[in-house]
């Protein structure tokens, strides 16, 4: 990311940083550190949450006992046309 700035990028983007805070800066720097800690954890946090998805297995189905009835067709009620 930082490949193309050197000694003297750095030394400028320092000098305009205390330009612009002054006294702020020490505030301003670990307001934008907490910041970035909080959004590096929560892109961590849905990559765990994208990978569990990801493996997700769901349960097999249990088999069926002698006490539970076996059931052929679906409980929900059948759909008829209304009669005309």
């Amino acid at each position: 990311m930082f490949n193309g700035i050197g000694g003297f990028e750095m030394v400028l983007f320092g000098i305009l940083a205390l330009l612009l805070f002054g006294s702020k800066l020490p505030e301003v720097a670990r307001n934008l550190g907490g910041t970035y800690r909080g959004l590096k954890r929560s892109v961590d946090e849905f990559k765990r949450e994208f990978q569990a998805i990801e493996t997700y297995e769901p349960k097999t189905i249990r088999s069926q006992t002698h006490d539970e009835p076996e059931q052929s067709e679906t409980s929900a009620p059948k759909f008829k046309p209304p009669a005309e």
